[in-house]
């Protein structure tokens, strides 16, 4: 090999590895982005500090420089899901260019964003959400009840409801509990097509709303 070739080679390789200096920040979601990777191949659970490094090209001193210990990395990752569940799982506020769709569209689309979220992320959904999971916390359980009341207060506002009633809240709470069931079920057995998913998913919220009518006056 020529010495050409070899420099070559040497910078290809030397651009294919993550730059050593980074300000903390990058350092830090590099290290996420690296954890968010893995568990396309492994259960959370799984992931150790030694995989982390490795997929991040840097050592275990550096690691703990950003986090304590496997498990808190794990809650950072896990959070950029939710944050990523939150921020794509809305609906058009008055005003907006879509705000004139129907409720029903509009949920919908919001339906398909939650699932396509959690189809990607599908190890770290399920991770999130079984409660015998071993990364299962305080603080994961915290994160999950932040997607469930951002589900609540957004059918709330969207379906015009000032104040809900105990049954309407119930309703949605219940539905919102079924959305994150069947979607466990969805991933881990994949009988089902994901736009009929999508659409019973949505048909059931207006069937439980319907039941409800019946026995609430408002």
């Amino acid at each position: 090999m020529t010495r050409l070739a070899s420099v070559v080679m040497s910078e290809q390789r030397d651009t294919s590895r993550a730059p050593r200096r980074m300000t903390p920040k990058r350092r830090r979601e590099q290290l996420v982005t690296a954890a968010l990777e893995l568990y396309g191949r492994l259960p959370p659970e799984e992931v150790a500090v030694e995989d982390v490094t490795r997929a991040a090209d840097c050592s275990r001193a550096l690691f703990y420089r950003y986090f304590p210990n496997v498990e808190s990395l794990h809650i950072a990752a896990l959070g950029t899901v939710v944050e990523e569940l939150i921020d794509r799982v809305a609906m058009p506020a008055a005003g907006d260019h879509d705000a004139r769709l129907s409720l029903e569209t509009q949920l919908r689309g919001a339906v398909d964003a939650f699932l396509d979220v959690a189809q990607r992320h599908a190890r770290a959904y399920v991770a999130l959400l079984r409660s015998g999971s071993v990364i299962s916390t305080g603080e994961t359980d915290a994160l999950v009840d932040g997607v469930r009341d951002h589900i609540v207060d957004l059918l709330v506002l969207r379906g015009g409801v000032a104040d809900p009633s105990p049954l309407q809240l119930m309703t949605l709470r219940g539905w919102v509990a079924l959305v994150e069931g069947a979607t466990l079920t969805w991933l881990e057995q994949g009988e089902v097509g994901r736009q009929v998913m999508r659409d019973w998913l949505v048909a059931q919220l207006f069937a439980l709303l319907e039941v409800t009518a019946r026995y609430d006056p408002r």
